[in-house]
């Protein structure tokens, strides 16, 4: 990456193989101009990835205009994206252009396009394939050159097999499909990408020293799966940077909504851990059959888990090995309970 798109995506960054080659395709496609389609999970940067593409493509001097469909009411999308009239609706007092008019000459990002309802996504393949459109509440055509780049972490074929996808709007827009990959596959780029925000937090700190990982910290990094990918381990890290009062960061607090188990009232997992015959009885002394068998194994279950994780140091495969599970496993039961909330 060159100097001047560097200082536009600091975050954009890796050294793994995978990182690598998705940024050598991405650069290949973004000199075609034809509409790109980037798959990701969340937080794997696919709005870093769309306005790389752009800058590195023919139309960098004109407008990227972004628009996350996720964040609309669906009745507002049409509006937002086409424009309207004055007095198409209520409160429609004047003309307002939409986001292909202001992206006119550049690029338009659709992040999770796959929100778009289907009437919606008719007009989107018309101007994709025709380059024109009529505003809300008009009838007068008009015309623009833009670039469509979406992005969605949906399974846009599977969507289109139930009819809530337009199959003709997905083939028009993956003339490349691009799949960001997630920081869990990214091996040697969670140390790399740490120290870079460690580094940058401190300085916004206005701290003199550099922070540095202890081996546990390293470990724990290491060690975790990564669900909200690059964007939780930016958080993750510049929390730790922020809580430390020296320059050796010890402790990695995954989860910040997490909080001891409680054992008042309830089942006691540290007592289960030790295989103690009495957690059965033991609920503040209240009789052990006043609550339905499936809720007491739910505090258990819960209990467990929480104690796992805290031992584990919030990395989850560890703690599925304390559990005696698999590390799927483990995430099935996680995620029933609605962690890391639950």
């Amino acid at each position: 990456m060159n100097e001047h798109l560097a200082s536009k995506f600091p975050e954009a960054l890796g050294r793994s193989e995978a990182f690598l080659t998705f940024q050598e395709n991405l650069s290949r496609a973004a000199k075609v101009d034809r509409p790109i389609l980037l798959i990701g999970e969340r937080g794997t940067g696919k709005e870093l990835a769309a306005a790389r593409m752009h800058y590195l493509s023919p139309r960098w001097r004109e407008p990227l205009v972004a628009l996350n469909c996720a964040a609309l009411a669906p009745s507002l999308i049409e509006s937002e994206l086409f424009g309207h009239e004055a007095g198409a609706f209520t409160g429609a007092a004047r003309r307002r252009i939409g986001r292909f008019e202001a992206a006119h000459g550049g690029s338009l990002f659709l992040d999770e396009l796959g929100g778009i309802p289907l009437e919606v996504q008719e007009k989107v393949l018309r101007v994709v394939e025709y380059g024109v459109f009529e505003r809300v509440g008009g009838s007068s055509p008009v015309r623009v050159d833009v670039r469509l780049i979406g992005a969605t972490n949906a399974d846009l074929p599977a969507l289109a097999a139930q009819g809530r996808f337009k199959a003709d709007l997905l083939d028009r827009l993956s003339f490349e499909v691009l799949v960001l990959p997630p920081l869990r596959e990214r091996e040697g780029d969670v140390m790399f990408l740490a120290n870079y925000f460690a580094a940058r937090m401190a300085h916004e700190l206005g701290r003199a020293d550099v922070p540095l990982f202890s081996d546990r910290a390293v470990a724990d990094l290491e060690g975790y799966s990564w669900p909200g990918n690059i964007r939780e381990l930016k958080n993750v890290v510049e929390r730790a940077v922020y809580r430390s009062d020296s320059s050796v960061i010890e402790e990695i607090v995954f989860d910040p909504f997490f909080r001891p188990v409680e054992t008042q009232g309830r089942l006691n997992p540290d007592r289960a851990v030790a295989g103690d015959a009495s957690l059965w009885a033991e609920s503040a002394g209240a009789d052990p059959l006043a609550e339905p068998l499936t809720r007491r194994v739910r505090d258990l279950e819960v209990g467990l888990i929480k104690l796992a994780l805290q031992r584990a140091k919030f990395n989850q495969k560890k703690a599925a090995d304390l559990l005696g599970l698999t590390y799927h496993q483990f995430r099935g039961l996680y995620r029933k309970y609605g962690g890391p909330e639950f």
